[in-house]
């Protein structure tokens, strides 16, 4: 699974400048004020000049906004220091803030709005893959451009969309691999119902299938339920003895899981859930107590020892207070709003096609460790197993030497195994057979 950093060479072909420039141009210091439809604009501390507009589109309300107002701050604190050190092509940014509200025909909505409305030059967005694919039409519509921090199920490569979280072969196949190793063979799937868990683990349930190992179970409860008692319930009838737990639910729901399962005796030493949805936010409202012993599979943890994480971690915590922790996703959300100014940079342009052609191999050194964008808009990325412990924390048990390179279109799957994505040469695109 440990696969070694693939310094690529991108084509990054040409193409016509197309419609109307992206910016909004603004004199004397940004202010927060309010915006028709119910958003917000927060900028920069720059006295006066140009400015850019730049979506921020997140549930603020609702069931996701245990995990989702964490990258809203992640965000506005990139987008603080980039304006902090001059802006982007000399224009400070200011971002439009609108609430998803944890309902999917609202992140349309609010979509549309972003870009026909208040004229955004690129949105940075969503967390469920039930959000992304509602407001997916909108930018495909649109040919606009979305950045997406979260880890997902792939089985997507859309021109119109970055993807700066884990595709599966960079999360979750590393994670039954070494549960495999680990933990056990005997799996029971447990899941929010909607298109990221269930997709998740159809990938799983083949990999099992590949590697020897049995799925004992499989239910899902609606985002945002807590009746959690009739899973856990099933878990105890099909793993008597004990097992994994494969965890993909997300929100409000894992609140109830977590303390139920603890009440029933269900420790993480016969019962250890590995969770792919749930970091150091979610341990934190949770309460570590009823987390400690159990696992996540990310690419960040707060407690990776890079000089990167080190300054990110303590700019975090002097600007949002020293009780607050960093995960995952946020960290996703923090280096997107860079990498997205990179890009720009290096078109020299804030058109659309032009940044999408820039963003083709630019790097950083990011707080989990070198990343590059792919021509199939996903990073290469480190991948890592934690553990919680007491204070909340993830020790590294394990993680890969290097980045691995992403794959969109699942391997272990029938329907997609054989085919990759290639945005930089247009003959392959969304989806081609390799």
């Amino acid at each position: 699974m440990v696969a070694r950093f693939n310094r690529r060479k991108f084509l990054v072909y040409g193409s016509a400048t197309l419609g109307t420039s992206m910016l909004l141009k603004a004199c004397g210091t940004t202010t927060t004020t309010p915006e028709a439809g119910g958003g917000t604009t927060e900028g920069g501390t720059a006295p006066s000049g140009e400015t850019v507009k730049v979506g921020i589109l997140h549930s603020l309300s609702g069931t996701m906004a245990i995990s989702e107002t964490t990258v809203v701050d992640a965000e506005k604190l990139a987008i603080k220091e980039i304006n902090d050190a001059g802006g982007v092509l000399g224009q400070q940014i200011e971002a439009v803030v609108e609430d998803g509200a944890s309902d999917w025909p609202t992140f349309a909505e609010k979509a549309e709005k972003l870009i026909d409305q208040d004229q955004v030059a690129v949105v940075f967005g969503c967390w469920t893959s039930a959000s992304r694919k509602a407001v997916l039409p909108v930018f495909e519509s649109k040919d606009h451009m979305l950045w997406y921090p979260v880890q997902y199920e792939g089985q997507e490569c859309s021109k119109n969309i970055f993807y700066t979280g884990a595709a599966p072969n960079q999360q979750i196949e590393p994670a039954v691999d070494w549960l495999l190793e680990n933990k056990g063979k005997d799996f029971f799937l447990v899941g929010s119902d909607y298109v990221f868990p269930r997709t998740a683990n159809t990938i799983i349930k083949e990999q099992l299938k590949a590697k020897g190992g049995n799925t004992v179970g499989e239910d899902y409860l609606p985002l945002g339920n807590t009746e959690v008692t009739p899973i856990i319930t099933k878990i105890k009838a099909a793993l008597p003895n004990g097992g994994v737990i494969f965890n993909s639910l997300n929100g409000d729901s894992n609140v109830a899981f977590f303390k139920q399962l603890q009440g029933a005796g269900m420790g993480p030493d016969l019962y250890p859930v590995m969770s792919v949805s749930v970091a150091e936010e979610e341990v934190r409202q949770i309460g570590p107590e009823f987390l400690v012993g159990h696992l996540a599979s990310w690419n960040y943890f707060q407690t990776v020892e890079t000089p990167e994480n080190e300054k990110w971690v303590a700019d975090f915590k002097a600007e949002y207070g020293e009780d607050r922790v960093t995960n995952d996703p946020m960290e996703a959300a923090y280096i997107m709003v860079y990498l997205w100014k990179q890009a720009v940079e290096a078109a020299g342009s804030f058109d659309i096609a032009a940044v999408r052609a820039a963003a083709y191999g630019q790097n950083m050194a990011a707080p989990e460790g070198p990343v590059t964008m792919n021509a199939n808009h996903h990073l290469s990325k480190t991948v890592r197993i934690g553990e919680v412990k007491e204070d909340g924390m993830f020790e590294i048990l394990w993680a890969t030497d290097g980045p691995i390179d992403p794959e969109p279109w699942n391997q272990f799957v029938p329907d997609t195994k054989g085919f990759a994505c290639d945005w930089s040469d247009p003959a392959k695109g969304e989806k081609f057979e390799i």
